[in-house]
């Protein structure tokens, strides 16, 4: 089965060109709209008290959650740090890495993660590596953050007796120009779309932005009953659920490749439900 011309919305941003192939590689007319605008944090304070954090041995266990945010973060510290004085003093953390992306980037730095988060990477599969393989009681941990923090990851090592100092490397904003999201939105309103791939949960959030902006959260709702609304993986469908989205697919892992491969076998058969 593919999706036969059906038209297939998704709001991707770093990966857009990469899911508009697929999209039309199973069979769909893609509408991707970016929804997201990385916006790098000048003068990055947090980062700088890391460092002198790292350099005087007061980190005890580093989480590493993105690969670009751990790139960026390297970057950041090599402005004021010597690479081998850096890679010493790394090399005497913990290095937890939330997937493969932050273990590539490590690998590639000339590091190892001691510990890998398996899929589908949630918080949740965070904190039961640690339980699991590496406690946090009364250890000194930093959180390499990204986009926006997870104040349920913070609470849930606080609560195990860390000391944790989150270091935000990047934040979301909306794109300058709106024009192309309300158009998609529009779409989707209008009933001309059959899916819609949400691939992030900040997506979520920025698409309904927008829509309270307009006024339009009622009928942007209302239309997603009668389309297919596939989510990659758990995190993201946990945001959909607390904007009141359905959530009618889930890929067997949290992969892109996967989602639009899994949704247009299945696509078919679930809006055949809906409707």
């Amino acid at each position: 089965m593919a999706f036969n011309g059906m038209t297939i919305a998704a709001f991707e941003t770093r990966m857009a060109t990469e899911l508009t192939r697929l999209i039309e590689r199973h069979g769909g007319r893609p509408l991707v709209t970016p929804v997201l605008r990385e916006v790098p944090l000048n003068d990055n304070h947090a980062v700088q008290e890391f460092g002198v954090r790292l350099m005087a041995g007061r980190v005890d266990l580093l989480i590493l959650l993105t690969g670009i945010g751990t790139t960026t973060l390297f970057d950041l510290l090599k402005t004021s740090y010597s690479w081998p004085i850096l890679l010493t003093a790394l090399q005497r953390c913990v290095l937890v890495a939330r997937g493969p992306k932050p273990v590539a980037t490590l690998k590639a730095a000339g590091l190892h993660a001691t510990l890998t988060v398996p899929e589908p990477n949630t918080w949740h599969d965070i904190m039961r590596t640690l339980d699991e393989h590496r406690p946090v009681k009364g250890l000194r941990v930093v959180l390499q953050e990204y986009g926006v923090s997870n104040p349920d990851l913070l609470n849930a090592l606080e609560q195990r007796g860390a000391e944790v100092f989150p270091v935000p490397i990047y934040k979301w904003a909306l794109p300058e120009d709106l024009a192309p999201i309300r158009h998609a939105l529009e779409e989707i309103m209008a009933g001309r779309v059959h899916v819609v791939l949400i691939t992030n949960a900040i997506q979520v959030d920025h698409v309904m932005q927008v829509l309270e902006q307009d006024g339009k959260v009622q009928p942007f709702q209302t239309a997603l009953k009668k389309m297919v609304v596939a989510s990659i993986g758990p995190t993201a469908s946990e945001r959909l659920r607390h904007h009141h989205w359905p959530v009618d697919f889930e890929p067997s892992h949290p992969k892109m490749g996967v989602l639009v491969k899994e949704v247009s076998e299945q696509v078919s058969k679930a809006l055949h439900q809906k409707r």
